[in-house]
C-alpha cells in the first residue's frame, strides 16, 4: 500500500543535465532510495535499450522484467537475447501470464486481440504487471512526454494509483532524436523493427508500422480508438 509518507518522500528536485537530461540523476536516487525494491518494467523498445544501459551504470545487477504475452514478434526475443549477452550481469525476467494462449482461447474465443483487445491487455499485462510489483515499492518505465498527448504531462516521480506504487519515469525530457544519439553514440544492440517503420513496438498482432511519425504510436491498435494497453492510463 502507497502510504502518503512514502508519496511524500518521493516529492524531490532532480537537475536536468545537458548530457542525459536528468535521466541518470533520477535513477541515481531511484536505486539510492528504493534499493531493490524498485523494478524496471521493459518493453525492449528503443526506449527500453536506452534505460537499460543507463540502468548498467548505476545498478549492473537490477531487475528488468519482461510482460511477455506470449505473441511479440520474433524480433522482440531475439532483441532480449542478444541483451542479455550484452549485460550478463543484469537480471532479465520474462514474466508470462497466468493462462497460455490456448487456454485463454478456450475462456475467451479465438484472437481475443480482435473481440476484445482491453481484456487481452489486461489477461497478458496487466495482471502480471500487478503481480511483478507486488512487494515492490516503485517501477521505473521509459514514457517519454513527446510519445503522444496522454503522456505531455508524465513527471519523473509520479503516484501510481492503480499499481499502488511509484512510477519513475527518467526519459520525460528526452526527445526522439535524444533516444537515437544516444544509441547511435553507444552502438547499443536494438530491435530491427525500428529500422523498418515500427517507431513503437508491441505484440505482434496489435502493431503495425505507423502511418504518421508526427504521432509515433499511431501503429498501435491502429483502427480502433485504443491507445494504451492500460499500463499507463
Amino acid at each position: 500500500m502507497l502510504t502518503y509518507s512514502t508519496w511524500n518522500d518521493s516529492q524531490v528536485d532532480f537537475e536536468v543535465d545537458d548530457t542525459y537530461k536528468g535521466a541518470l540523476n533520477v535513477l541515481n536516487w531511484a536505486y539510492n532510495h528504493y534499493g531493490e525494491e524498485v523494478v524496471y518494467a521493459c518493453s525492449f523498445g528503443i526506449e527500453g535499450i536506452v534505460l537499460i544501459d543507463l540502468i548498467s551504470k548505476v545498478k549492473p545487477d537490477a531487475k528488468i522484467v519482461f510482460l511477455d504475452t506470449d505473441v511479440h514478434f520474433k524480433e522482440t526475443y531475439e532483441t532480449i537475447e542478444r541483451v542479455k549477452e550484452n549485460y550478463p550481469s543484469l537480471n532479465i525476467v520474462l514474466k508470462k501470464p497466468a493462462i497460455t494462449l490456448e487456454e485463454q482461447a478456450a475462456q475467451y474465443g479465438d484472437e481475443l486481440w480482435k473481440t476484445n483487445p482491453n481484456k487481452c491487455c489486461d489477461i497478458r499485462k496487466l495482471v502480471p504487471l500487478r503481480e511483478t510489483l507486488t512487494g515492490a515499492k516503485a517501477w521505473i518505465s521509459g514514457l517519454r512526454r513527446d510519445q503522444s498527448e496522454t503522456r505531455a504531462h508524465v513527471n519523473f516521480i509520479n503516484k501510481d494509483n492503480k499499481f499502488e506504487s511509484v512510477k519513475i519515469c527518467p526519459l520525460i525530457h528526452w526527445t526522439w532524436k535524444d533516444v537515437w544519439r544516444y544509441v547511435s553514440k553507444h552502438n547499443l544492440t536494438y530491435n530491427p523493427l525500428h529500422d523498418t517503420g515500427y517507431p513503437s513496438i508491441g505484440c505482434l498482432h496489435c502493431t503495425k508500422p505507423a502511418f504518421t511519425m508526427d504521432d509515433l504510436r499511431s501503429g498501435r491498435w491502429s483502427g480502433s480508438n485504443k491507445t494504451e494497453c492500460g499500463l499507463h492510463d
